[in-house]
């Protein structure tokens, strides 16, 4: 019966990929960025990825993608796709090559954290986003990684006892090269996207974190579309024309026109302990299904 459940599930996974891939290169107005953090959330997460792609970025028609994309809770949407594209991807890599050290699973589940904060940090997060920091990667580190670090915890708080409890029904699953593998890391994936969505909609809510941006141009008239960083207004001396809380209303200025903040650091400090209590948390429940050993 699982083998027929995987069998279904790769099939609409690879129907979907296909579909986002050629969305993307023919039909939408954002950034490679985000196409490429799409395309990897749904090779991850399947036909569950493509049904968020297609409520919440998909262009309707041309001219409509910034409308489309403004409410609050799909620009969250929109913007988890960064950190749970970049998370998922360094942990699926760290978790094909730790079997090969026969570490236990304690050591696997950190080594695999490690990677996936690394690959969403500094590749997703600062790396991709140095457009809106000026082409200064040290300062797209520094600025991108409060929003990374609660994130990146609360997606690990449901991948982790996702992957151990199932690594334990599925001893094969373990194996890079059995279709388990993939399928319990599809799983895990969903399962850390759901428990990060309140985190991601709370920073974007705030204006702690990007959503998705209409490239200028790409759509239709578009002068303020995107969102760009307090530091690019601040370096160029350029005053905002666009009200930090609300979309712009001006004629011929329709966008998501937004200044990103920051929170004072002990607040930061404060929601990035919280984050990872939640983690210990999310681990000391596993460890009490599956002891996790080191």
């Amino acid at each position: 019966m699982l083998n027929g459940a995987m069998l279904v599930w790769f099939i609409f996974a690879a129907i979907s990929v296909v579909f986002v891939v050629w969305d993307s290169i023919t039909n939408a107005p954002t950034s490679w960025v985000q196409r490429m953090a799409w395309i990897l959330v749904v090779v991850y997460t399947g036909v569950v990825g493509l049904i968020l792609y297609l409520l919440t970025c998909r262009r309707p028609f041309p001219g409509g993608h910034d409308a489309f994309t403004r409410a609050t809770w799909k620009q969250s949407v929109n913007s988890e796709m960064h950190c749970l594209a970049g998370d998922a991807t360094g942990i699926v890599i760290a978790a094909s090559i730790v079997p090969f050290f026969g570490l236990t699973n304690g050591w696997d589940a950190t080594i695999e954290y490690i990677a996936g904060f690394i690959c969403g940090l500094f590749i997703f997060q600062a790396l991709m986003m140095l457009g809106m920091y000026q082409g200064k990667y040290l300062r797209a580190v520094r600025k991108t990684f409060f929003a990374e670090t609660v994130s990146m915890n609360m997606v690990m708080g449901g991948m982790i006892p996702t992957m151990v409890i199932l690594a334990s029904v599925w001893p094969e699953s373990e194996d890079p090269t059995n279709a388990t593998f993939w399928f319990r890391m599809s799983l895990a994936s969903i399962v850390g996207g759901v428990i990060a969505y309140p985190i991601n909609y709370w920073l974007v809510k705030n204006h702690l974190k990007h959503g998705c941006m209409t490239l200028p141009g790409k759509d239709g008239p578009a002068p303020c579309l995107g969102f760009c960083s307090a530091e690019a207004n601040h370096d160029a001396n350029i005053k905002p024309t666009v009200p930090m809380s609300t979309p712009s209303t001006q004629p011929g200025h329709e966008g998501h026109g937004m200044i990103m903040r920051s929170l004072p650091i002990v607040l930061s400090c404060i929601w990035i302990v919280g984050t990872f209590l939640f983690l210990l948390l999310a681990i000391l429940v596993t460890n009490h299904f599956v002891p996790l050993k080191f």
